[in-house]
């Protein structure tokens, strides 16, 4: 085991499952004590288990990070149980279906809150804490729908390029106290989210958009996310990392 992030505590919005759950999991391995913050318990729980399994130092907190009381007591949870935090990665994610015409108010304002409002309260909550630390690391995932809108994903590619301005910013506002802030887009990840889509039409649509071969693994965006984390990116900040397989190297033909 590679303890890059030895004394580090992290936190993990949506970290249950998918891509959260191998963030996690890649956070523990590497040294880091880590909290999950999810809406369902029982996901959070088992993750905490594999952590912990393993010999590492983990903890589950159910909220909703839309709710501005819900983060902020998270974020001090997270604080007051492992003694500060370092490692903040926004992992929730919502993503509704429809034209403007056909998705409701509601599912945009739901959608608009668990994916971009959440960035900026976990944020706000954070950095008061890596300020004290004398620097630390925020993370989020925007996927590949935040740099290219996709039909029928309007709610969805709007938040999630608002993900990547508002790391952008926090990058300038907060770089000078050494607070690094960047953004990963995946592309098609093997995931809970994508399970239930059946593997013909899988294959198809990714022999139609991705250059290489295969799929996606969460583990890989994981590995991205622990260097980040790490001190060995610290001149790196600001920044729009895409693992994707290629599709946005050039159009493809969907």
């Amino acid at each position: 085991m590679h303890t890059t992030l030895p004394g580090k505590v992290g936190l993990v919005t949506g970290g249950g499952s998918g891509i959260g759950r191998a963030i996690a999991l890649g956070l523990a391995a590497a040294g880091a004590a880590v909290a999950l913050v999810g809406r369902r318990p029982a996901p959070l729980a088992a993750v905490v288990a594999e952590i912990q399994a393993a010999g590492g130092q983990a903890l589950a907190l159910p909220a909703d990070v839309s709710r501005s009381s819900d983060v902020a007591q998270a974020v001090a949870a997270t604080a007051s149980t492992f003694g500060g935090l370092d490692i903040l990665v926004n992992n929730a994610g919502f993503s509704p279906s429809g034209r403007i015409t056909d998705i409701t108010e509601a599912d945009w304002d739901e959608c608009l809150a668990v994916n971009l409002r959440s960035v900026f309260l976990a944020a706000r909550a954070a950095v008061p804490l890596l300020q004290q630390r004398r620097g630390g690391v925020i993370l989020s995932v925007a996927g590949t729908f935040g740099l290219r809108a996709a039909a029928h994903k309007a709610a969805y590619s709007t938040a999630k390029a608002g993900v990547i301005n508002l790391t952008r910013a926090i990058a300038l506002d907060y770089g000078p106290e050494n607070i690094r802030c960047n953004v990963i887009c995946p592309g098609y990840v093997d995931t809970p989210l994508t399970a239930g889509v059946p593997p013909a039409d899988r294959d198809a649509f990714l022999a139609a958009t991705q250059p290489l071969p295969g799929v996606i693994q969460p583990e890989e965006i994981a590995a991205l996310a622990v260097y980040l984390a790490s001190d060995a990116a610290r001149m790196v900040t600001g920044q729009v990392f895409v693992v994707d397989g290629g599709q946005q190297a050039g159009l493809y033909k969907a």
